[in-house]
């Protein structure tokens, strides 16, 4: 939905509003017109109900007020004495319209000092819980998200296992676009397969406008940093289910929005404006070689021949990771490692000779933006301009492949390719001029990563936010208790923070104590 249109149905909500409530407001010693006015009536239902202003705010944040407005709803008719188990249940089935029958037809009366205690044991706990799941939505949307490690393709840099806190304020918060879903969950329930949240995915290729049903525009907060070469950054997938994926997920071809589409965690190699280009498997930008801070583990496969002796990877003085079934019957072993550990590993009294395995300039491997007459692969790709906002390339038919999702799916224009006739929004064009900054992620493990390099941009709309700490991290059963509490950025080793967090835990605890001791 658009602006216009989320305009418009605020305002049937306001009327629904006033036709439900306006008796109500005058049995309170309110004036009828002021259940017309929007925000203001909210303000003075607050009075009504004797709930802080505040409040009103929640309502109008995504996600946060499909739980205040039930909240609300009971709230209303308790302050008109409609305290049954019984009301509650009816209020909550009939999405507040229950309401009308208390404004019209019940008998009631305004209880001016009503006690805001809930009677029982009951009702507390469920407050409570009520109130922490909208503070932890808060928190869990606009400021800190836990997210976790699923794959292998920044290993040793991060790792499998490992549990992240990804601040959302460093590069803006992004305003939830899917409206209706459960709060704290992505896109399937726990346990089942079934969505979190109503969205019509249904394809019809004539006929795509169903599309945003229920779903606000992109909206974004500010943020306090921009994305910088080499962040390590989350984002949603942008090749998850789009249609027309086909060279990549034959058998995944609907949509889903943006904010429910995977999350992906990749370090950002290429910045809007960048030229990017790799060469042999390393990166150049803007024509000079990149360079990353010493926690960055950039790897590569590695053939190690030994003159069929065997070697433990674990045994040396650093610990490699042998790929499963890597070791082959003539000595071969195929590892994934670090430059400077297969330096060191060359230097291994039994190892015969050790290989770095490159795909050669010119064989195509199935790359963005699937030309093979560019020869590009993995491991040699490029040069490849990354868009920024506000910059405009020329359209040729050479050009079109490496823009043309950018320009329909992700900046939603009307692309028709007519022979050498390009048409955006039914007008012929021979450029265009981006409406956003896009951006290269790829992953540290770098012959071991679906990345940039097989779906390509990832627009700016589609990040996520900043993983800032590694809160916990596991490796099967066990606990890798040195990377508890670690930051992900900056040089060195990381360093453990948990003891301290320990720390201050239990003196939170003591302080606690003690206080209701005094209390008491």
């Amino acid at each position: 939905m658009t602006f216009t249109q989320w305009f418009i149905f605020f305002l049937i909500l306001q009327v629904i509003h006033f036709l439900g409530t306006w008796k109500l407001y005058v049995k309170a010693g309110r004036q009828a017109w002021e259940a017309a006015i929007p925000v203001y009536n909210a303000v003075i239902l607050m009075k009504i109900i004797k709930r802080p202003w505040w409040w009103i705010i929640l309502l109008f944040i995504p996600i946060v007020n499909l739980l205040m407005f039930p909240v609300i709803w009971v709230e209303t008719i308790r302050s008109f004495g409609k305290n049954s188990r019984l009301d509650t249940i009816l209020v909550i089935l009939t999405l507040g319209l229950y309401i009308f029958y208390v404004n019209y037809v019940a008998d009631v009366e305004y209880i001016e000092d009503r006690s805001l205690k809930p009677r029982t044991v009951a009702g507390e706990w469920i407050s409570s819980i009520v109130f922490a799941i909208i503070a932890a939505t808060l928190v869990h949307t606009y400021v800190m998200q836990p997210y976790t490690i699923p794959s292998s393709s920044l290993e040793k840099t991060l790792l499998i296992g490992d549990f992240l806190f990804v601040s959302k304020f460093h590069y803006g918060a992004r305003v939830p676009m899917t409206t209706v879903a459960l709060p704290m969950v992505h896109d399937t329930i726990p346990k089942t397969k079934s969505k979190s949240y109503l969205f019509d995915d249904r394809i019809d290729k004539k006929d795509t406008s169903w599309k945003n049903k229920l779903q606000l525009p992109y909206m974004r907060l500010p943020g306090f940093q921009k994305i910088k070469r080499n962040d390590i950054v989350v984002f949603n997938q942008p090749a998850d289910t789009l249609l027309d994926m086909n060279d990549f997920y034959p058998d995944r071809n609907y949509y889903k929005p943006i904010d429910k589409k995977t999350n992906l965690v990749k370090r950002c190699v290429a910045i809007a404006g960048d030229s990017l280009e790799i060469r042999d498997g390393y990166i150049y930008i803007n024509g000079k070689r990149t360079t990353y801070n010493d926690r960055a583990k950039i790897q590569y496969n590695f053939n190690v021949n030994t003159g069929g002796e065997a070697i433990s990877p674990a045994a040396l003085a650093n610990r490699y990771n042998v790929r499963e079934g890597g070791r082959m019957q003539d000595g071969n072993y195929y590892l994934t490692l670090t430059d400077d550990e297969a330096a060191l590993l060359a230097k291994n009294p039994i190892v015969k000779s050790i290989t770095k395995t490159m795909q050669p300039k010119g064989r195509d491997g199935g790359v963005f933006p699937q030309v093979p007459s560019l020869g590009w692969n993995t491991d040699n790709f490029g040069p490849i301009y990354i868009p920024k906002k506000g910059e405009t390339v020329k359209l040729t038919k050479e050009s079109l492949p490496f823009y043309k999702r950018l320009i329909s799916e992700y900046e939603h224009n009307d692309l028709i390719v007519n022979g050498d006739e390009i048409l955006i929004n039914g007008k012929d064009a021979d450029s265009y001029t981006f409406r956003q900054d896009y951006y290269w992620m790829m992953g540290d493990n770098r012959q071991n990563s679906l990345d940039a390099r097989r779906w390509g941009y990832v627009p700016f709309d589609h990040v996520v936010g900043k993983p800032v700490l590694i809160w916990m991290s596991w490796e099967g059963m066990s606990p890798r208790w040195e990377r508890f509490f670690t930051t992900v950025g900056g040089n060195g080793e990381p360093v453990s923070y948990f003891k301290w967090f320990i720390g201050l835990l239990v003196l939170w605890f003591v302080f606690d104590f003690v206080r209701k001791r005094k209390k008491a």
